[in-house]
C-alpha cells in the first residue's frame, strides 16, 4: 500500500493505492500559498490519517520542475512561497517512509499509460489544461523528464502576444471574455449558439499547442487532462480542423489519437509508480 498525493496550484488531493486501486481519496483547498511553513504544515496534517495505515511509501506529484533524485521542488507554479522546497526530506522526516517526488503531469501521463486509456500506446504525451498548461511525455514506454525534470514545459513557449499557457489554460477565458472556464462551459448548455465561437477560438489556440507537441515528440496518442479537458466536445471539431489545416504532415495526423482522460484518480495512480524511480529515470514496465 502506498500514500499517493497530487499537489495542485489550487487543491491538495490524496489517497491510498493498493493493486492499482485508489481508496479513501480526499481533497482540500491549498491555503496560505505565500507561506512555505503554512503549506508544508497543511500537507503534513492532511497526510497524517493516511500514515496510520501500513504504507510502504509516499508518491507525490507537484506543479514544478523537480530534482527527482533528491526530491527538491523548484519554483512551483502558482505557489509563490515554493522557490526551493526539500520536500522529500521534509516528508520523510515527518512520516519515516520513503518519499518520491515528480512533476504532477508526469504522474498524470504515467497513470494513463499504465492504468488508463493510453495503456495500449508505446509513446504518448499527456497535456493537462486547467489553471495552467503542463505536459508529460512517454517515449517507448519510458517516462522522459529531461535533465532537470523540465521536458515538456511547452506552456512557456512564446505565442502571439504572451505565451502558450496564456491562451490554452483557463486564463484565456478570463482575459479574453471576462469569464471563468466553468462559466464558459455553463454557457454552452444555456446559450450554445452565442458561446460556441469562444470555444472555437480556444480550439484554435489548443491546436497550435498540440501541433508543437507533434513536431517535438510525434507520439501515437495525446491524452488531455485537467478541468478544461471535460469540455472536449465543445472544442474538438475546431481543434482537429486547425491541426489539419496547419500541420505539415497529414499522414501523421491520420495515425494520431487525441482523447480526454476519464479517470479522476489517474494522477494518484501515476504517483504510486514513482517508487520505481532510478537515478531520475522511471521505466513503466508493461
Amino acid at each position: 500500500m502506498n500514500i499517493v498525493v497530487d499537489l495542485g496550484a489550487t487543491n491538495l488531493r490524496a489517497g491510498l493505492e493498493k493493486d492499482g486501486i485508489i481508496s479513501e481519496e480526499n481533497a482540500i483547498v491549498l491555503e496560505n500559498k505565500h507561506s512555505l511553513e503554512a503549506t508544508l504544515s497543511q500537507i503534513i496534517d492532511f497526510l497524517k490519517p493516511y500514515a496510520l495505515h501500513d504504507a510502504q511509501s509516499i508518491g507525490i506529484g507537484v506543479p514544478s520542475v523537480v530534482d527527482i533524485v533528491n526530491g527538491i521542488v523548484y519554483n512551483a507554479a502558482n505557489i509563490p512561497s515554493w522557490k526551493e522546497v526539500h520536500l522529500k526530506e521534509v516528508l520523510e522526516s515527518a512520516f519515516g517512509i520513503p518519499v518520491y517526488v515528480n512533476n504532477d503531469v508526469n504522474c498524470f501521463v504515467l497513470g494513463e499509460h499504465r492504468f488508463g486509456l493510453a495503456k495500449n500506446y508505446n509513446s504518448v504525451v499527456g497535456v493537462c489544461i486547467g489553471t495552467g498548461l503542463g505536459t508529460g511525455i512517454i517515449v517507448n514506454n519510458q517516462l522522459y523528464t529531461g535533465v532537470n525534470c523540465g521536458a515538456g514545459e511547452l506552456g512557456h513557449l512564446p505565442y502571439l502576444e504572451h505565451d502558450v499557457e496564456h491562451y490554452v489554460s483557463g486564463s484565456f477565458f478570463e482575459t479574453r471574455y471576462g469569464l471563468s472556464a466553468m462559466e464558459a462551459s455553463r454557457r454552452m448548455q444555456t446559450e450554445r449558439e452565442k458561446a460556441q465561437p469562444m470555444w472555437n477560438e480556444y480550439g484554435v489556440h489548443l491546436a497550435h499547442a498540440l501541433i508543437t507537441v507533434m513536431y517535438a515528440y510525434d507520439p501515437e496518442a495525446i491524452v488531455l487532462g485537467g478541468s478544461l479537458a471535460k469540455a472536449f466536445p465543445y472544442f474538438e471539431r475546431q481543434m482537429w480542423s486547425t491541426m489539419e489545416e496547419r500541420f505539415a504532415y497529414p499522414e501523421s495526423l491520420r495515425k494520431l489519437s487525441i482523447f480526454p482522460s476519464v479517470d479522476e484518480t489517474i494522477s494518484l495512480l501515476g504517483a504510486s509508480l514513482l517508487s520505481h524511480q532510478d537515478s531520475g529515470t522511471l521505466i513503466d514496465h508493461k
